[in-house]
């Protein structure tokens, strides 16, 4: 076995752990939220707008993990420089700009609430802009990655 397959499994693995703690995330916040819900009733009506952006960011998460596992099934079988994954990794940097806007919409979320409740919303607010600063950092990767290959295919 060379060392190129055994770092496509490895990672084909990590994806596949990732996705799995996606969905244990996406079973697990309906339960969350309603335990919140009984215990802040007051500002309970703020829920739907984090649930929709944390399954919208879930979902495409997932995307992007399904779109990644399958370059790495074009590189293991040495198609690396086709179409199909040049349209991968467009996938993954219009999902990657997505999830950019859905932690963008939560922290807004969270600041309007943080206003009805009086809570200081610091902390979530710089952990949501260090995960945006993550995000444009591997979408700015993502999209190094795709102008070789598009200049690649072109000729």
């Amino acid at each position: 076995m060379n060392v190129q397959r055994v770092s496509t499994t490895f990672l084909k693995i990590m994806i596949f752990l990732a996705g799995l703690a996606v969905l244990a995330l996406c079973i697990w916040l309906p339960v969350i939220a309603i335990k919140d819900a009984k215990v802040h009733p007051d500002t309970a009506y703020f829920l739907i707008p984090f649930l929709i952006c944390a399954y919208g960011f879930c979902i495409t998460f997932a995307i992007t993990l399904y779109q990644a596992f399958k370059l790495l099934t074009y590189v293991e079988r040495n198609n690396a420089y086709t179409k199909q994954s040049l349209k991968a990794l467009q996938i993954i940097k219009k999902c990657a700009f997505a999830v950019i806007v859905l932690i963008f919409i939560g922290s807004i979320t969270l600041k309007i609430l943080s206003k009805v409740t009086n809570d200081d919303p610091a902390g979530p607010i710089s952990l949501s802009l260090m995960g945006i600063l993550a995000i444009s950092i591997f979408a700015a990767i993502v999209d190094v990655l795709q102008k070789p290959l598009k200049n690649k295919l072109d000729k």
